[in-house]
């Protein structure tokens, strides 16, 4: 079968690779009739999350069809319509029962301790192969995957397979209640479901911070208030927009978001990249090979201390790898701050978003702005990379 497949910073190949198999009772086999680039993938591929096994097959957001179930999948069969979260979880454990699926005991090879376990990630993450594929083993499919209600579209399920929970996820942690004036950082599409989560959960006012213009008028067309901080100070404009008092709580839809150049990159320019990063944080350092960020704060993360009206909360989904331990606590502290966040639990919440849109309430494929035959990846990961106009969301078709 034909897959995207991990080999080196800044190097993916579109390969054949052997099909999955049924390795436990309760794994699945599925059909990927739909998946989808994301933000973390190009973590990933930049390397700004280390520690990725050469070989592993990429993408952990999928739509598709059972073509096989171990014996104890008990509740689907062959030919079932189903989402693939992107977390993996057993469903069973105290954390699965209590909706913490993203830290679940069993999933992650590496043990309780672990953390999250997701597909197409580092070994930190269990080092699963991932989804961007023709096919995919499912682990706990019996507990994991989610049916697709009638009537919904694989271009609408995609985005509750990950990006619309994470966002959903996002406005919970910063507790948003009825009337609250809240800014999202970061436009794209968690940033842009986010906006949308936010008014669903009962925002007043949303204000979007980025600098890509197609992703500001995306988020203006959503009725957020949009500030561009090439052209404005962004702390600065939201205090002017709130009489001087900030918001009442931030998502965070940025992370390290490293920009570091990915395929299709001269190596000079690669390199040059680094040396500017190694001039503003100088603990930019090599692990096991590959380049890891400085441990310096992102500006995203000052921006949304400064933001926030004392008392105020930050929820925070954007990707943050394990080598980053700076975070301005002092500001934090200082207001008074309420700081969450997480890998989301999506699980938890994909059957009521799911219900969402199969009754028309929301309808996240209007985000979905590229629909890629898988033998187009390369192609599609370098304009996805480039965030060239119109690329904020990519959808990969493996039979095309």
């Amino acid at each position: 079968m034909k897959a995207v497949v991990w080999h080196a910073v800044g190097d993916i190949r579109l390969e054949d690779v052997p099909e999955p198999k049924i390795q436990a009772p309760t794994d699945a086999i599925v059909k990927i009739t739909t998946s989808a680039m994301c933000g973390t993938d190009l973590h990933l591929i930049r390397g700004t999350m280390p520690g990725m096994k050469q070989g592993t097959i990429i993408g952990h957001e999928a739509v598709g069809e059972i073509v096989d179930t171990g014996t104890g999948v008990r509740n689907f069969s062959r030919g079932d319509r189903v989402v693939v979260p992107s977390t993996i979880s057993c469903g069973y454990c105290s954390y699965c029962r209590a909706g913490y699926q993203a830290q679940c005991d069993n999933a992650n090879p590496g043990g309780k301790l672990a953390g999250t376990a997701f597909f197409g990630g580092p070994k930190a993450a269990g080092g699963f192969d991932g989804l961007q594929a023709e096919y995919a083993r499912i682990p706990y499919a019996n507990t994991s995957l989610v049916p697709v209600p009638p009537g919904v579209t694989d271009a609408q399920a995609i985005m509750v397979s990950d990006i619309f929970p994470t966002a959903w996820f996002g406005a919970k942690l910063a507790e948003i209640r009825t009337g609250d004036t809240v800014a999202v950082f970061g436009a794209g599409p968690v940033g842009q479901l986010a906006i949308l989560s936010a008014y669903l959960q009962g925002a007043g006012r949303v204000i979007a911070v980025d600098h890509n213009d197609d992703r500001l008028a995306m988020a203006q067309a959503q009725h957020a208030e949009i500030i561009n901080f090439d052209a404005e100070e962004p702390v600065t404009t939201i205090q002017d927009l709130t009489g001087g008092i900030g918001v009442d709580r931030v998502i965070d839809a940025v992370g390290v978001d490293a920009q570091r150049p990915a395929t299709g990159v001269p190596q000079e320019q690669a390199q040059q990249f680094d040396a500017e990063r190694q001039q503003a944080a100088p603990q930019t350092n090599e692990q096991d090979g590959q380049w890891v960020p400085g441990d310096a704060p992102s500006q995203a993360s000052q921006w949304a201390a400064q933001a926030v009206a004392k008392a105020g909360t930050i929820g925070i989904i954007g990707v943050y790898p394990q080598t980053i331990s700076s975070y301005p606590i002092g500001v934090v502290m200082n207001k008074n701050l309420t700081v969450k966040t997480g890998n989301c639990n999506h699980r938890h919440y994909m059957p009521h978003l799911l219900k969402l849109v199969a009754d028309g309430s929301v309808d996240p494929a209007l985000l979905l702005t590229e629909q890629e035959p898988m033998s187009d990846v390369m192609a599609a990961y370098r304009e996805f990379d480039r965030r060239e106009p119109g690329w904020l969301k990519v959808a990969l078709n493996p039979a095309a």
